[in-house]
């Protein structure tokens, strides 16, 4: 079976999702380029079925290319964050765009989530939370 990469090295999953391995060489961070619909609900919908997978997963949504989400894709990211909370892992957008934060805090969610300015900066957060 031949192992997917993207440019920098780092393993993708079936659905293009990148499996990032911590210090301690364990696959537990998993990395969701977002993009806008309807891309942002598959990849969501992916998401949700390899969670109940792989319960011991933590979370980055890299959400630089999503321009607009509607109330569906918040009721699919709540509803992420549910499933990822319950096993007692974290979830974190980065690099979320100013209408996307826009719509987050018009609806009172922008508490509900860890934000990151970018993906290493989550990453390092995960990091650290794991030692």
């Amino acid at each position: 079976m031949v192992t997917e990469r993207d440019k920098a090295g780092n393993r993708l999953g079936p659905e293009g999702f990148k499996q990032m391995t911590n210090q301690q060489g364990s696959d537990q961070i998993l990395v969701v380029e977002m993009g806008d619909d309807p891309q942002f609900t598959d990849k969501l919908n992916n998401l949700t079925l390899r969670l109940e997978r792989n319960p011991s997963l933590d979370v980055v949504l890299d959400m630089r290319e999503v321009n607009q989400i509607y109330s569906s894709n918040i009721s699919q990211l709540l509803r992420v964050r549910a499933a990822v909370i319950a096993n007692k892992r974290r979830l974190f957008l980065a690099e979320t765009r100013t209408q996307v934060w826009g719509v987050l805090l018009e609806s009172s969610l922008d508490k509900k989530f860890d934000v990151a300015d970018d993906v290493a900066t989550a990453l390092t957060s995960l990091e650290m939370n794991h030692k």
